[in-house]
């Protein structure tokens, strides 16, 4: 009797949110919007990746990066693996880089989540002019700006289901 009045309380699953998320990423990725507008997209599906991969260790790994940088290929009509091995790339980097610590405060992630963005960045202007497609540079900025941005919302949106 003792025991039962000691016991921890029981986690939920996160699965649901996890799905959740992605299908709101999902619409936030593709929904359409004016062209003036949609230069200051952020890239919501690289934040909730790297959200659940730092937060959820046990349940979003390396594959489920994969999984979302192929989805996030198809939703947006790029070639496909391209944003699949940057998410991959991202993942394992933060992953290495945090493993000895797991007391992620919310400047932490934010930095973490600064440097994936600079990261994917590079990365896609580098595949970019290697296919020689190019963009202007200054095009470039203001999805940076409002992925930092739109990254608190993330944050606090979903931090109910951190571990």
């Amino acid at each position: 009797m003792l025991t039962a009045k000691y016991e921890s309380p029981r986690k939920k699953d996160p699965l649901i949110f996890i799905v959740l998320s992605v299908i709101v990423g999902s619409i936030l990725t593709i929904y359409p919007i004016t062209y003036d507008v949609a230069a200051w997209r952020p890239y919501v599906m690289m934040l909730i990746t790297l959200f659940w991969v730092m937060c959820q260790p046990s349940w979003c790994g390396v594959w489920f990066a994969f999984a979302m940088g192929i989805f996030t290929d198809l939703l947006t009509d790029a070639p496909l693996g391209q944003s699949a091995l940057a998410y991959v790339l991202i993942t394992f980097t933060a992953r290495y880089f945090v493993r000895e610590k797991r007391v992620l405060t919310f400047l932490n992630l934010w930095l973490i989540a600064l440097i994936a963005i600079v990261v994917y960045l590079l990365f896609i202007w580098v595949t970019q002019v290697m296919f020689g497609v190019s963009y202007p540079v200054m095009r470039r900025w203001p999805p940076f700006v409002s992925s930092l941005m739109i990254w608190p919302i993330i944050y606090y949106c979903l931090k109910k289901w951190r571990v």
